[in-house]
């Protein structure tokens, strides 16, 4: 499977925080916004990804994460020359895409909690159809809303309802087959001017090719786009790794722990960080795993 992060938009809802710079390049509390999303896919067991964004914003995103070697990765870079909507990303990296299955993340949404690693990597086996999660939330009519089924089943979605059926809204994370782009490419602008990745979902559902997870309590949704949701993120960030004393969606360490490189590899990024809390984590990370292997011997 492949993937793909949407770091397009104009990030009005940040201004003027965002009037010089990438909304997903703004830090969350102690790495840039995208390294979130990145370390989504990641944790799913995917390796390559594409980056859309703005054109004025690509070169930015190229000078930060590179090609993707350091950490076992490949990275592509295309634009997104107009905000045609969030479906749009799929027709972008049509020949990215190619003949195989592709997760669509957007740039500002942020995942943590128990249980996620496997939702994500067993969202990530599909081959036929679309997987999509559901997360309850206090005000419905803010998202995409899927009403289920009591067996879990998908009954309807929407757009931003006026009066939701449900409570679930659509966290932005989407599994997808590869005719994706094809039924994206079918789409009708909506009433916003842009290609709804509701609509999109709804293709599959009328095919009866969508499947819903739900995201319960122990899992934590957070999108960081607008100045309160950006420091609620960063707040949340920091009282987590805080009280735990670990990085949440840290690459260099996904990265060892998923297989992508090795302790040698790790050594290199750490001392690349060397002067910084970021770097000393990491440089704990080597020595526990040193001192673990050794005692095996």
């Amino acid at each position: 499977m492949k993937g793909i992060i949407l770091a397009g938009g104009l990030g009005t809802r940040l201004y003027p925080l965002t009037m010089g710079i990438s909304k997903q390049i703004l830090p969350v509390f102690d790495k840039p916004m995208i390294y979130y999303p990145l370390s989504t896919l990641m944790l799913a067991g995917i390796q390559e990804i594409l980056i859309i964004s703005n054109p004025e914003n690509l070169a930015s995103f190229q000078r930060l994460l590179g090609n993707g070697t350091q950490w076992g990765m490949k990275f592509e870079f295309l634009p997104q020359t107009d905000p045609r909507g969030l479906a749009d990303a799929l027709i972008i990296g049509r020949d990215f895409i190619g003949f195989e299955p592709v997760a669509l993340i957007l740039g500002d949404n942020i995942f943590y909690g128990s249980g996620l690693v496997e939702k994500l990597q067993e969202a990530a086996k599909i081959q036929k159809g679309a997987l999509i999660f559901a997360y309850p939330v206090r005000d419905p009519n803010r998202f995409g809303v899927v009403t289920i089924d009591q067996e879990d089943r998908p009954i309807s979605i929407n757009e931003k309802p006026t009066n939701p059926n449900s409570n679930f809204a659509v966290p932005g994370i989407y599994f997808y087959d590869s005719a994706a782009p094809e039924f994206a490419s079918s789409l009708e602008p909506s009433t916003r001017g842009e290609l709804e990745i509701t609509d999109l979902n709804r293709i599959y559902l009328d095919r009866g090719e969508l499947v819903v997870k739900i995201l319960g309590r122990g899992i934590a949704w957070l999108d960081a786009g607008t100045p309160e949701a950006l420091l609620q993120a960063a707040n949340f960030v920091q009282a987590v790794e805080d009280r735990q004393g670990l990085m949440i969606s840290c690459p260099e360490e996904i990265a060892y722990r998923m297989g992508f490189i090795d302790i040698h590899q790790l050594s290199g990024l750490a001392r690349s960080l060397s002067k910084n809390e970021y770097g000393t984590y990491l440089e704990k990370i080597i020595r526990e795993e040193t001192s673990t292997k050794a005692s095996k011997q």
